[in-house]
């Protein structure tokens, strides 16, 4: 079962998404694709039950989801090296330093919506 914290995200996503297609004229929605962070604090498998229990009684009854798992990326601002983080151990693995930022990996996005018209 989904945990409250994904079952908000859907339903703020489902009021995005039936805003979009009636401003396209649209009464279908086919397939939906989001970018989920490994650091944005949803877990997908949730996020995807959530969404098949929302959307029984709306616009996107029959659509599919596509969730596509956004890597942790950082940046260590002390060697300058670019690396993707498997952990969640915020320390260079190349020089040691905890001065880093992130440049993925925190993202809940709406990439696509596909709809019928």
């Amino acid at each position: 079962l989904p945990r409250m914290h994904e079952l908000s995200i859907v339903a703020s996503l489902f009021e995005i998404m039936e805003k979009k297609a009636l401003e396209k004229g649209s009464k279908k929605i086919v397939s939906v694709k989001l970018q989920i962070g490994k650091l944005s604090g949803v877990v997908p498998e949730f996020l995807f039950s959530a969404f098949e229990m929302y959307k029984k009684d709306t616009i996107a009854r029959d659509a599919e989801l596509e969730i596509e798992e956004v890597p942790l990326t950082i940046r260590c601002k002390t060697c300058g090296k670019t690396m993707t983080k498997k952990d969640f151990v915020f320390i260079c693995q190349h020089c040691g330093s905890q001065d880093l930022e992130t440049l993925s990996g925190t993202e809940l996005v709406l990439e696509k919506m596909e709809l019928d018209i």
